[in-house]
């Protein structure tokens, strides 16, 4: 197949490789414009390096972006790892059309922070889709899903990584058979079903210790590596990743005042919240590096009874 690649990141990187290596044609690839002062996007240096045809534009929907999409005349469009929105006018381009990745069991959890929101509302299984984008947000009939199980303990990066990210490059190469060989079968998304939750920044990140010790464990997976969930500490900006959950011995016993400091361990600093404790393994505090949480204690003098989440 004769293929233009959209997309950006590790993962379009990764999915141009993927069709390179079989043997279909890129003969084009889109990526958004870099932001100055980020690091090279990996899909644009691979595609040059390959010396494939890139275009980076401000907008997708421009008659720029069109002409060119014309003058490639690819069979398909692969939507891989996509933050521009694509028009309908433009993916209808290619006479297969385009097919995207998303990872998520659409239609639940729609958006741009699908694997954050599964593991933030203690989904226990996830998966991915490749579908026929629409105009409408995740809204395009499915082609096929691949599911997998969220471990009690998974972070975000874990999650991607080891899992949606190898099982979606395959699942696109997957359903570009499909498409080509005219045996896809496409299904409507259940609206019934259906659920779309934003980005996830730094106010969803923000950690609330009179939550429940499942909510609060769940909160700082779901932003480990990114955005990091976080808190104060002594008046500092801390941001949590590796955390360990311990749950109280009796239901909805609290073992101290939530959001205060209940020991400080040879590894952790030991948070009280309601249902359990939370022992902070690795932290970053703002302007510094990761650093071990009991490192950062004696550095910064955190003792037991110290309330965490004040003012900054």
């Amino acid at each position: 197949m004769k293929i233009v690649i959209i997309g950006q990141s590790d993962f379009g990187k990764a999915a141009f490789e993927a069709f390179v290596a079989r043997g279909d044609t890129v003969a084009g690839v889109f990526c958004a414009v870099e932001k100055p002062g980020t690091r090279p996007d990996a899909l644009r240096v691979a595609a040059q390096a390959a010396g494939t045809e890139v275009h980076q534009l401000a907008s997708l929907r421009s008659d720029e972006a069109h002409t060119a999409m014309r003058t490639i005349a690819p069979d398909l469009i692969v939507m891989a790892y996509v933050t521009q929105f694509a028009p309908q006018s433009l993916v209808t381009i290619p006479k297969m059309g385009a097919i995207q990745y998303h990872p998520s069991l659409l239609p639940r959890h729609r958006g741009p922070s699908a694997i954050g929101w599964a593991i933030a509302q203690g989904d226990t299984h996830t998966g991915l889709t490749i579908f026929r984008p629409t105009d409408g947000l995740d809204e395009g009939p499915v082609i096929l899903q691949k599911s997998c199980d969220i471990g009690p303990d998974e972070t975000l990066g874990e999650l991607y990584f080891n899992k949606l990210f190898p099982m979606g490059v395959a699942a696109l190469l997957e359903a570009a058979d499909l498409v080509a060989t005219g045996r896809a079968i496409e299904h409507m998304q259940d609206e019934t079903h259906a659920s779309y939750e934003g980005w996830m920044h730094d106010e969803e990140a923000h950690v609330h210790w009179h939550d429940h010790v499942d909510v609060i464990h769940n909160q700082i997976r779901a932003c480990n590596p990114a955005p990091g969930a976080w808190t104060t500490i002594g008046g500092t900006k801390v941001r949590i990743y590796d955390v360990r959950k311990v749950i109280a011995r009796t239901h909805g016993e609290v073992l101290g005042a939530p959001g205060t400091v209940a020991a400080v361990t040879g590894d952790a600093i030991v948070v009280n919240t309601h249902g359990g404790r939370i022992e902070m393994l690795m932290l970053r505090p703002d302007g510094g590096a990761k650093m071990p949480a009991a490192q950062f204690a004696k550095e910064r003098g955190v003792a037991v009874g110290l309330k965490l989440g004040a003012s900054v």
